[in-house]
This record gives structure tokens, sequence and C-alpha cells, in this order.
């Protein structure tokens, strides 16, 4: 442990901190160096860490703890003989960095010596079942996975591409609502039941598929929480202008940055072929000391993975062996061939339906959202208009003549005279209600509702709708409320009057319900650089270091009842060996019972030139 602690002190401070997150250190009863080594020769903590390591590099580890100190040379050549898997000298030279950084053994130049607790631990697994040191060098790997057959190939094509088209459309679907309601994030993590209903709908997945949908969207930043809700990001209102294959491609290329390098190792080596019980079987051999947070890293990115198509069926689709292979382009151009070719028309009926015979353009279905509802959104989607859904596109800006002219170039049928109809009469109508703020410098002070239509504002006033804006009518065509004018003004809107919002000057503003917020990671802080700040402290340089030591040993013989025997060196310099059961340690002195001589002794802690335990 004095050496380790040696070597730990000896770190600059970020591979110090490097080392602690390695090892999955926690913080808590850490004090000095010592505490640390202690830390991570702790046999619980050496096996987690086994646990994570491959079979090559713990055969590695395991047969240099069998030779003790060895040179490389004479490690290559006892891996050899056990039948190692990588007889490459310089893969196993690099094996023994990472061991080294791992801080289970030291290398020196190119002599390696495990250290002693990790090599008791290893020589420990026959006895728990696990594999030796020659059975971690020479057991092969189970029977390589047979790859898909032509006709399993083609099914799966299929499928990855329809669950590709689903997971675009319903993120779409998801950021669109989302631009219209924020969901709440619950203080415990994740969404509350009434949001996930709601995104339920909006998305036409089922409940459970909710949650991992908003998951993928918020990796590729599509969806940003801010203020404990979750809403569209600018990026996502960037997406939602792209086709399909390049919106899925945001969700690949994300999906794969996020996959862990070494889950990746292992499934970018094995494209088409099943995620099954014979990749678990091979992770259980890779992995013996443990495999299973190895299944669990798999499944979690499998299950995403066949959300959004990268396989079907547990099998790796043909965009998704692009993907695995990092080749985000070759994937877009794979699934974009898999995909129906978008559409760019659509047939405007008399009852005032309008319908796609096809997957829409992304821009021709983001402006038909703004002035019409979605009924159906599948491979031919449907959309109806309302003096609603048109008040709607005129509160942002829009006016009669652009909306029919848009529909006019995409109309197979032109523009029946219901659609002409409706769209005007909205436009007439709307703005004869107006909402605005009564001190023009205070956007969350009261507000008012003006009208010269009385009937109307007669309506509203009476509308137990709006109960909870405490109404307040001033004349006949004016109402006050103690509200934020933008809270009235939404209010009014989801009740589907024909209101506007206006200024100072009585000049209409197009306000927007939610804000889009670009996405930003939130810095956590590293727990490391306090931990490492606590051990320079209480650090006084290599001879305090060796005082603390030897302080630490006679604690652990008082705490354990041991006897010990110390060298102590006298004041003509001869070094005089005790051997003595310490009582107890203080002031610069340890008092102890001499074995030997059978009286108490004191002797002062400088004059100690050595502990070790009696033999």
């Amino acid at each position: 442990m004095l050496t380790l602690a040696s070597r730990l002190r000896a770190l600059n401070d970020a591979a110090l901190r490097r080392t602690i997150v390695l090892r999955s250190i926690p913080p808590h009863g850490i004090h000095d160096f010592f505490d640390l080594a202690e830390a991570l020769l702790e046999p619980a903590a050496i096996q987690s860490t086994l646990a994570h390591l491959d079979r090559s590099t713990l055969a590695v580890l395991a047969v240099a703890g069998e030779l003790g100190t060895a040179p490389m040379g004479d490690l290559v050549e006892r891996l050899a003989d056990l039948g190692h898997d990588t007889l490459n000298a310089d893969d196993i030279s690099a094996r023994v960095d990472r061991l080294d950084e791992l801080m289970l053994l030291v290398r020196t130049d190119d002599t390696v010596r495990p250290y002693a607790a990790v090599a008791e631990r290893l020589r420990s697994w026959p006895e728990e079942g696990l594999p030796s040191a020659a059975e971690l060098a020479g057991v092969p790997a189970p029977t390589p996975l047979a790859p898909l057959s032509a006709t399993d190939s083609r099914f799966t094509e299929r499928l990855a591409a329809e669950r590709a088209f689903t997971a675009v459309s319903s993120i779409a679907e998801l950021l669109t609502e989302l631009s219209q309601e924020p969901a709440r994030e619950l203080s415990r993590g994740g969404l509350g039941l009434p949001d996930t209903k709601r995104l339920s709908v909006a998305m036409r997945v089922d409940l459970d598929a909710v949650a991992p949908l908003v998951g993928i969207a918020a990796r590729a930043e599509l969806v940003t929480l801010g203020s404990g809700y979750w809403s569209e990001s600018a990026e996502g209102v960037a997406w939602l202008l792209e086709n399909a294959p390049a919106r899925w491609g945001v969700l690949a290329a994300s999906w794969l940055a996020a996959l862990p390098a070494d889950v990746r190792q292992i499934v970018a080596e094995r494209p088409g072929v099943a995620w099954g019980d014979a990749l678990h079987r091979f992770v259980a051999w890779l992995y013996p000391a443990g495999g299973t947070w190895m299944d669990d890293r798999i499944a979690d990115f499998a299950h995403e993975g066949e959300l959004i198509g990268i396989t079907a069926r547990q099998s790796t689709s043909p965009a998704g062996a692009s993907v695995l292979r990092g080749d985000i382009d070759a994937a877009i151009a794979t699934i974009a061939a898999s995909l129906p070719a978008e559409v760019g028309t659509v047939y405007l009926q008399h009852d005032l339906s309008i319908v796609a015979p096809g997957p829409l353009s992304a821009s021709i279905d983001a402006r038909l959202r703004t002035f019409a509802d979605v009924e159906s959104r599948e491979l031919a989607s449907s959309y109806r208009l309302s003096g609603a859904s048109v008040n709607r596109a005129l509160a942002t800006g829009d006016d009669a003549d652009s909306i029919l002219h848009f529909l006019a170039t995409i109309s197979l049928t032109g523009v029946p005279q219901p659609v002409d109809y409706l769209i005007r009469d909205a436009a007439s109508r709307y703005g004869t209600v107006r909402v605005g703020r009564i001190d023009p410098e205070n956007p969350t002070g009261p507000s008012y509702i003006a009208s010269e239509d009385t009937a109307v504002l007669g309506a509203i006033a009476v509308d137990q709708t709006f109960t909870a804006l405490a109404l307040t009518t001033v004349s006949p065509s004016r109402l006050t409320s103690p509200h934020p004018a933008d809270t009235v003004f939404w209010a009014l809107t989801d009740a589907r009057y024909p209101v506007a919002a206006e200024n100072a000057t009585g000049e209409v503003v197009h306000p927007r319900r939610h804000p889009v917020i670009r996405s930003s990671r939130v810095e956590i802080p590293d727990p490391t650089v306090a931990l490492v700040e606590e051990l320079r402290a209480t650090d006084g340089g290599e001879a305090k270091a060796a005082h603390a030591w030897l302080a630490r040993q006679l604690d652990s013989a008082i705490k354990h009842r041991q006897t010990v025997l110390v060298s102590v060196q006298m004041p003509d310099g001869d070094v005089v060996d005790y051997l003595l059961e310490p009582a107890s340690v203080g002031g610069g002195r340890f008092r102890a019972r001499d074995r030997r001589a059978d009286i108490e002794r004191t002797l002062p802690l400088s004059s100690v030139v050595s502990i070790v335990p009696a033999p």
C-alpha cells in the first residue's frame, strides 16, 4: 500500500482524477493517499474493475500475476504457450499499459509486476467458479454468429425502414405538440402520466414508447429541458424542415455518438447478425468476471436501435450496419431507398379536408400545420381546415391571400369554394376581439379585452371557461383582467374566439406561445476535483507520508491486536528489532508491550525504521 500511495502522490492532478474515475472510487471516507490506495486495493474494488475487463486483458493480468515480477518477453512467451488469441507483442504491451493506468499493476520499462492484492484476487477465481489464467488465455470464443439468410435480411431491411419512418414521424409529432404545450418533467425524473397520455395521442404511439422516443429526441438535441419542462429546441425547429432520410440520419448519428466504445466494438464487428442469445453467449465469454453489465448496456441501446430501425427483430439492418461502421451518409442513402418517396401535392376537398397521396415533403407538411389540423398521420396524411385553425395562422402573422396562394400551388383539385370562403371569412373576422396590456411597460400586469362587437364581448364576459381570468366589465366594449395579456390572449385563442394581440399603439402583434430554446448542456461539477484538493491539502510530502504510514501500521496492529516486528534506530546509529504488541499512538510516540522482555516500552515514531508483521 505504501508503494501505491507514493505512486498516487506523484501523479499530477489530472492523472489522479482520471485514476479515481477509471476505478469508480467514491470520495466518501478518503482523506489521504493511504485511504485512496487502500480503496484501490480492496478486494471488492478490484473485482469490480476486473468485471469490466475483456478476456484477453484479463489473461495478460492473470499470467503476469502468476509470473510475479517478469520482463515483457516472458509474459508474451507464456501467453503464447497457453494459446492466447493475441500473440502480437504490441497488442499485449497496449493491454499492459491499460492495466498500469488502472493501477492493477506497475510497469517499469519492460518489467511488469501486478500488485499483490490483484494477483491474490485472480488466484482465488477458480474457487469461485471463474476461469484460471490458463482458461482465460486458452479457451476460444464461442462459435461465430451466423449471418442472416437472404430472406431474413430482406425482411429485416423492410421492417427497419418501417420503424425508421414511424420513429421520424412520431418524433415530428412530439416536437409539434411540445411547441404548443411543453411537458413537465417530474422532480424524480420522467414525465407525468397526464403529459405521457397527451404525447401518446399526439405521437400515435403506445404509452410505453413515449419515454424512449423523448429520450431519443433529447439525445439528438431536438427537445430541451428548461425550468422543469420539455419543449421544442431551435435544433428541433430546423430538423422539422429536413426530409425524412435526413431526419433519420440525425437520430442515427446521435444514437451512434452515445454508443459506448466497448459496445460499439462488439456489435460493429458483427453486422447483419442477430443480437439475441448468441450475442449474450459471446458477451459472457468476453467478460468472464461478470458480463451482465455489458448485457444491460447492449440491451439499452438495442431497444432504441429497434425503435429507429438500426435493428429489426434483434438483427442489424443494412442501414444499421453502415451506422455501426460510422458511415452515416451511406446509412441515409440505404434508408432513403427503402422509404416511400415524398410527394409535394394534395387533394383539397369540399368538406374542408386535405388529403396527401403519400408522405408529404417536410416543408409542405410544416406549412399546412400552421393553418390546418392533422387528422391522420400515416403514409398518406390528412388534414382539416376550420375557423380556429385558420385563426391560429392569422395570429402568427399569416393572411388569407398567402394561405390561398399556397393551397393553389399544391392542390391537384384547385381551391374549392367552401375552402376559399372559410379562409376569407376567418380573415375578415380576425381581430374582432383585441387583447393588450393596460400598462404597456408591465408585461406581467393587468390586461384588457376590447371589441366593437358587443355581442361577442358579452359572450366572453359570461363564458364560464374564463372564470379563472376574473374578468370585469368596465364598458360595453371593454373588459379587464388582473392576469397578463399573454395569458388572456391564449385563453381566448384556445376557446376559438377571433382574437388578436395588440401593442400600445393598437398595432397587431403576433406573440409566440412558447419561446424556442436552443439546447444547452448543463455542466455538472466534477466531484473528483474536491477530492484531489483534499488529498493535496492533507499531504505533507514524503517525510510526513512515511511518518503517517508508520502510524497507520501501528493503528492497524492495535485494532487487530497484532504482534509486529519493529526496527528502531538507536542514538548510536545501530538498528534494533523489537517484537512488540502496540497499545497506543500519540504525541509522536507509541507505547507497546515487548513480547521478548515482557516489559512495556515507549518509543519515538521518528526512530522507527520499519514495521512488518511478526513472523
